[in-house]
């Protein structure tokens, strides 16, 4: 990292003096980036330009949450939604899974790295379950999400679930010569392990527990936590995901979103070094004004999206519905077996006896009629342990021309 890019009087910390051994090269010194906390109040350097974008965003929140809530079952597309968002959030992370194979994969995959993103949807189901039971937000509850999510990856280790214990640096600055020390030719390093960082974090905690009340507009405040966290760096691994899923947990809490419908990875990933240079400018020069105008965007956009995907889903569900209804089927259960293609995107027939509440052959002898109605297919070409999905269902998700 060039501490001379932090400008003095501009910068959002203090450089702190940290030291090491490396095991190659020897003893090394250097400097790491100890971001103030959070003040009680917006920047007052926000422009104009910025706060019609933080309003664009409010209002396509608002219309996002007007449309959830209108659903009759929200809950069937939670699990489609978390899918996407792992896909995306793992990607800018460099886990590059296709987000088809993602949103089909079992709830149990033997592949390493698809694991790491199945992992997201589960920490994410956990907070969002936390978070309806009204669970303040811990730095222990932190921790034991960050295991959740590598846990039995190749990102596992003996400090997962615990703030961590030594210093780690972010990214590689272009030009530098591989004999230089990491810590040096590092694009930025974040606060070094200890009391100062277990403190920096639990006082965000404490500013988004109480940023509901506060007068920092929900997008503002969002913006500035994202960035205190990532720039924080709290953990060994999964950083990024896991704030990218306090987005939306930060918005449920201040009551911008009462369901956790929103996928902004999409939209991020497309334009990762711009999100990781706003990051940095704030940081390194203060400029809170560029990194909200930013991630207003982002979130006028990706909550657009999620819109758009999320009433597809339901136009394609009743699209399905009306197909059953006008066949010779007069069951309740294949509606139920519409939903749950909807819901879980791919299942197996013991799945579907389980979820509707009948006998392995009845699932059975309505998946088969489904798939001659052209409403259900079999993924893949195994005998065993058949998996079957809706294809309309999978192209709705699978498209993201708008994002």
């Amino acid at each position: 990292m060039d501490p001379q890019l932090f400008g003095e009087g501009t910068a959002t910390g203090i450089l702190v003096p940290i030291t090491g051994t490396d095991p190659e090269r020897g003893p090394w010194d250097h400097r790491a980036f100890l971001p103030d906390p959070l003040p009680d109040t917006a920047p007052d350097s926000l422009t104009g330009t910025t706060y019609r974008a933080v309003a664009n965003a409010r209002a396509a929140l608002a219309a996002l949450d007007s449309t959830a809530r209108h659903l009759p079952n929200l809950r069937l597309l939670r699990r489609p939604t978390l899918r996407s968002e792992a896909q995306s959030t793992s990607a800018l992370e460099g886990t590059c899974e296709p987000l088809e194979r993602v949103l089909t994969a079992a709830d149990d995959p033997a592949e390493p790295r698809m694991r790491e993103v199945i992992n997201y949807e589960t920490m994410a189901e956990e907070a969002f379950e936390w978070a309806g039971q009204g669970r303040t937000l811990t730095v222990p509850a932190l921790a034991e999400l960050q295991l959740i999510l590598v846990r039995g990856t190749a990102l596992e280790k003996s400090t997962s679930g615990m703030v961590r214990p030594v210093q780690v640096v972010i990214g590689r600055r272009p030009g530098i010569s591989d004999t230089e020390f990491p810590v040096r030719a590092a694009r930025f390093v974040p606060p070094p392990p200890g009391v100062d960082l277990e403190a920096r974090l639990r006082d965000l905690l404490t500013w988004i527990a109480e940023s509901d009340v506060t007068m920092v507009d929900p997008v503002v405040a969002a913006a500035m936590a994202h960035y205190q966290f990532e720039t924080l760096h709290p953990f060994h691994d999964g950083n990024g995901r896991i704030g990218r899923m306090l987005i939306v947990l930060h918005l449920l809490g201040m009551k911008t979103l009462h369901e956790p419908t929103l996928t902004v990875s999409p939209w991020f990933e497309a334009r990762r070094d711009a999100y990781q240079d706003g990051l940095l400018r704030v940081s390194t020069h203060g400029d809170w004004n560029s990194w909200i105008h930013f991630f207003a965007l982002g979130l006028e956009s990706s909550a657009n999206a999620t819109q758009r995907r999320m009433l597809g889903l339901v136009d394609t569900q009743a699209e399905l519905k009306e197909r059953v209804r006008k066949s010779p089927l007069r069951a309740d259960s294949a509606h139920s077996l519409v939903d749950l293609a909807v819901s879980r995107i791919t299942f197996t027939v013991r799945q579907a006896a389980a979820e509707l509440g009948v006998s392995y052959p009845r699932a059975n002898k309505l998946v088969t009629a489904l798939i001659g109605l052209d409403i259900l297919s079999q993924l893949g070409d195994q005998p065993y342990n058949r998996r079957f999905f809706a294809p309309q269902v999978l192209r709705v998700l699978v498209d993201r021309a708008g994002d």
